[in-house]
């Protein structure tokens, strides 16, 4: 039964937000970024408040230029100079929080894969009075912190959606492939696969080294009797569809995550399906969180994260989603 009421409440809260978005105009749409810099511009009539986005994006991939799409747009509406860095290294990437509580922002936005070594710069912020809202990882961690809600998808319930989704094809033997290990977020994922699929098999790969990521792959296809292999994010799986169709394999291939390359190959029947945690909706709340806190004191989930996924992108709906990715905010 919990399982199913939090189901629920991730439906709610990703119905919710999509209803708050598309109540919001925007004056100018997406703006380009420049050194770094974003956002800006007439929109909410508002003061100008400066907000500093602050990711664990490794170079290359392309879900993080969704998640900046969706900041971008909300800070030309909402009159926010927005401040994009980002790090995969934690101690990195925390060290970019603490270059922002410096320079004394109105408001960080923050994502943590790598909680514990995130957790100083982090407490550090919210105890210099600076609202500090967590995205896409991090949501059994945030409120620990102070962060005042965590916009993003519970990636178990995403691994067992699509482990789910594989059962009804008559899969039963996937390989879930990992691109970053340590990660709290991936590995959720493919243990949600596992409690619905047990003999999933794990493969750890190194996503900053896409050539070595081919040929794990590769060298995984030609040993494993696997009817399944799960990328973990758009440009893995892209990388995964090389492996397979280079070594004749007729393996499926499905996915977690979206970008336009990945939706046409969709489209192509190439990938059965992905799991999409919307993340254009992560970016885009994230920073209208930041500024209706300023607005007016207020806190938006009651304590308790907001859910942006999963929503299962298939070849029954892809003709609705391409458009979006071809324009970057799917």
């Amino acid at each position: 039964m919990a399982k199913k009421s939090t189901m629920m409440m991730a439906v709610a809260a990703t119905a919710a937000a999509a209803l708050t978005l598309s109540a919001c105009s925007s004056e100018g749409g997406r703006q380009e970024a420049a050194g770094g810099e974003g956002g800006g511009g007439e929109g909410a009539g508002t003061p100008e408040i400066n907000v500093s986005l602050i990711t664990h994006a490794a170079p290359g991939d392309t879900f993080w230029d969704i998640v900046r799409a969706g900041a971008e747009e909300n800070a030309t509406k909402n009159n926010v100079n927005l401040q994009y860095t980002s790090d995969p290294d934690g101690a990195r990437q925390a060290q970019l929080v603490n270059q922002a509580v410096d320079q004394g922002v109105d408001g960080i936005v923050v994502t943590l894969a790598k909680a514990d070594a995130m957790s100083g710069a982090v407490e550090r912020a919210v105890d210099a009075g600076i609202p500090v809202i967590s995205i896409n990882a991090g949501e059994e961690e945030f409120a620990d912190m102070g962060v005042i809600t965590h916009f993003g998808q519970n990636e178990s319930i995403a691994g067992e959606a699509l482990g789910e989704r594989l059962q009804e094809e008559g899969l039963e033997k996937p390989i879930c492939v990992i691109q970053e290990q340590g990660h709290v977020g991936l590995e959720n994922r493919c243990a949600g696969v596992t409690e619905v699929l047990p003999e999933t098999e794990i493969l750890y790969v190194q996503g900053t080294d896409m050539p070595s990521v081919k040929s794990t792959v590769t060298s995984s296809l030609q040993t494993s009797d696997a009817d399944a292999i799960v990328g973990l994010g758009a440009p893995f799986t892209m990388t995964i569809i090389e492996a397979v169709e280079e070594t004749g394999s007729d393996i499926t291939v499905a996915s977690f995550d979206l970008n336009a390359e990945l939706a046409q190959a969709i489209a192509d029947e190439r990938v059965l399906f992905t799991v999409d945690q919307q993340p254009y909706l992560q970016g885009y709340s994230a920073v209208d969180a930041i500024w209706a806190y300023h607005r007016g004191g207020f806190t938006p989930g009651g304590g308790q994260p907001v859910l942006t996924g999963p929503a299962i992108v298939d070849g029954e709906n892809i003709e609705n989603v391409l458009a979006y990715a071809e324009e970057g905010i799917r």
